[in-house]
């Protein structure tokens, strides 16, 4: 008899809540700056400027988003690549909380974009710049957004019992599976690789030939931090069973993955001799002294298995971890950028609305869909405890 323990089913239960009201507000207000950028020109709502064209739109919405977003590709290396099948009901809220991580850094894209009807361009190739880093981004991105929703779309299938074309897009989907580890295995690395041709922009407390095997590693690392995020508060908000046992292990991973992006980090600093400027009364110390704090607790919340098969500090950790990874990213892209002599930027109160709109939006989706679709595997805690012997 087959054991529906693990099959996953919707949450179901009330759709207007008041954590659901609010995220839908702050979600209109950013459809309203969105509206204006759009009307009135992009120059209506932001700060950026010739010397710093990329602003937080850039910096959070499309570098650290899709950061975050991870889950699914970090999940994916554990239970295709290393076949660890016991992290299975792990890997569809993972990939949903990813899906909308990337096609709402795409949506913050076109947002940012001046001349934005000129991005279907990248589909046309004589038009391509195949020299460019970022084009090879972009395309990777657009391409993974799709494998994304073509991974998910088992849930939807499910849902509306379209069985047979379920069962027809399993026969193909290995194929599916591994452009879902290829893809952000390159756009990940590409992010560092931006910044790495980049070096007149950069202080050498972040500069270094070594950014794009930093950036995958902490996205990866994000990625199982975003899990371990996500799994906790679902389990609390929504009153399911804990998937403990699965976390503790994943911990385990995240760890190492975390000294190593450590050891690299800062090694690279020392070597090269620019670590005395780390020890500099200087804005950039001061952020990469944040960064690394926050590293470094994540690392210390894990040290030990005690500390690891522990709730509280594997969500402490996770936190600690989308920090730090979120200061990384905002430090290289933005904050311990040097822009052109003679500007300055700021984010306008409609950028930072419309990013905090974009977060909500997730947010809200994420809820609806757990509501909706089979995407949670873990039961009810009173369901959990009615089964037990």
């Amino acid at each position: 008899m087959q054991d529906t323990h693990h099959k996953p089913r919707p949450l179901g239960g009330r759709i207007l809540t008041v954590p659901v009201v609010i995220l839908t507000v702050l979600t209109l207000v950013a459809v309203y700056y969105v509206a204006v950028r759009f009307y009135l020109g992009i120059g209506a709502v932001t700060n950026v400027n010739p010397g710093y064209p990329w602003g937080i739109w850039v910096a959070f919405d499309v570098i650290v988003g899709p950061a975050i977003g991870c889950g699914g590709f970090a999940m994916a290396l554990l239970t295709y690549v290393l076949n660890q099948g016991k992290y299975h009901p792990l890997m569809r809220p993972a990939l949903l909380g990813g899906l909308f991580g990337y096609t709402l850094a795409g949506v913050a894209v076109l947002i940012d974009l001046g001349r934005y009807f000129n991005a279907v361009n990248l589909m046309v190739p004589w038009y391509l710049n195949t020299n460019s880093i970022m084009v090879e981004t972009a395309l990777c991105v657009m391409a993974y957004v799709a494998v994304l929703w073509i991974e998910f779309s088992p849930a939807v299938l499910e849902r509306f019992r379209l069985h047979r074309v379920r069962e027809f897009l399993e026969r193909y989907m290995f194929v599916i599976i591994a452009l879902g580890v290829l893809l952000p295995t390159m756009h990940q690395s590409a992010l560092g690789t931006i910044l790495a041709v980049n070096e007149t922009k950069l202080s050498p407390l972040w500069w270094t030939q070594l950014l794009p095997l930093l950036f995958l590693i902490s996205a990866i690392a994000m990625g199982y931090s975003i899990v371990a995020f996500e799994a906790t508060l679902v389990s609390r908000g929504f009153r399911l069973k804990s998937e403990m046992h699965l976390l503790t292990s994943i911990a385990r991973i995240t760890f190492w993955l975390i000294a190593i992006f450590l050891v690299l980090r800062i090694g690279v600093i020392v070597l090269n001799g620019n670590f005395g400027l780390a020890l500099e009364p200087t804005r950039e110390a001061l952020l990469f002294w944040v960064e690394t704090i926050l590293f470094a607790g994540a690392l210390a919340t894990l040290a030990t298995d005690r500390l690891r098969r522990t709730e509280r500090y594997i969500f402490l950790s996770a936190c600690l971890l989308l920090l730090g990874g979120t200061f990384y990213r905002l430090d290289s892209y933005l904050l311990a950028y040097v822009g052109s002599p003679g500007w300055l930027y700021f984010p306008s109160v409609p950028e930072l609305m419309v990013t905090i709109g974009l977060v909500a939006f997730h947010v809200l989706l994420f809820i609806l869909f757990c509501k909706y679709l089979p995407v949670l595997s873990n039961p009810p805690r009173e369901a959990a405890k009615a089964r037990a012997p």
